[in-house]
């Protein structure tokens, strides 16, 4: 009997924001001399945004101009096994390692493609305690429930955000880092013309519109 995946909070919050830090600063190091020299690594998810609630695993964007996103995939797809649960793209592929504490999920991205908006909700979460408020009054209400109901009402929250609000400017503090560069030049900036929404996934077969729009990532 197959049971459904639950979505679970870490029981330790502060330990699991500190263990993800730790992890992005060791895998940062890792990257940044391999990928391309204007590529940006950031620290995104819910433990790169102070007081959130996590289940406990780090996610990580990796940022990359257009003429680099192939070299960049093929330096990814070397070291990490691809997210077979996520979409996959021209201007977007997931990655993970399972064998990583915690757990770890990395996502390449076009800088401002049509799925470049991981550091933009990031962004907009840094700048609003009470927008994290709400998200964790959202993630503490699905605690120990399925997946799939988590993640349904976590698309809509982000989608809403997105959609309603102007990416603020990303604080030195947001765990960036530009390959090739010192952290102090590093440069988060947020698409300038694309309207802010959650990409939705391909569409299926015949279908004239997008089905209602999940994250590229299916972990949650």
């Amino acid at each position: 009997m197959i049971h459904a995946q639950h979505f679970h909070l870490t029981e330790d919050n502060d330990a699991a924001h500190a263990a993800a830090d730790q992890l992005f600063a060791v895998v940062r190091r890792a990257l940044m001399p391999i990928l391309p020299p204007a590529a940006e690594i950031l620290h995104v998810g819910a433990t790169a945004i102070p007081g959130c609630l996590t289940k406990g695993d780090l996610d990580i964007v990796v940022r990359v101009e257009g003429a680099d996103f192939a070299a960049a995939e093929r330096c990814l797809a070397a070291r990490f096994t691809r997210n077979e649960g996520s979409v996959r793209t021209d201007s977007f592929a997931a990655f993970e390692d399972a064998g990583r504490t915690p757990h770890l999920g990395i996502q390449l991205t076009v800088k401002d493609g049509p799925i470049d908006v991981f550091h933009r909700f990031a962004a907009n979460l840094r700048a609003d305690p009470e927008l994290v408020d709400r998200y964790n009054t959202l993630k503490r209400a699905h605690h120990d429930h399925p997946m799939t109901l988590y993640r349904a009402a976590k698309d809509a929250f982000i989608s809403d955000v997105l959609r309603s609000r102007a990416s603020p400017p990303s604080p030195s503090q947001d765990g960036s880092q530009t390959a090739g560069r010192r952290p102090t030049d590093a440069v988060s900036a947020p698409p300038a013309n694309s309207p802010p929404r959650w990409p939705p996934p391909p569409a299926a077969p015949g279908a004239s519109e997008p089905a209602p729009a999940p994250p590229p990532s299916r972990r949650g």
